[in-house]
């Protein structure tokens, strides 16, 4: 597994290289929304390891989550 299972998922580098790169790529795309679905697919991501990245995004108030699902950049 790439990231243990602590909510700040930093605890390994390959953990804190997988949320730098994902933040990257919204910061590139700043409209980009996904779904846990769709994130999990665009960056081949096992169900685990996709929602502990996008929980991780979330406590950093990086993201935001939308009622009905969709990961969006927070302004």
């Amino acid at each position: 597994e790439i990231l243990d299972r602590q909510p700040a998922s930093e605890t390994r580098p390959q953990g804190m290289s997988l949320v730098r790169r994902i933040q990257c790529e919204f910061n590139e795309m700043p409209g980009l929304t996904l779904t846990e679905a769709q994130a999990q697919r665009l960056w081949n991501l096992d169900g685990d390891t996709c929602r502990l990245v996008l929980c991780t995004l979330l406590e950093r108030r990086f993201l935001k989550r939308s009622a009905d699902g969709i990961y969006v950049r927070a302004s």
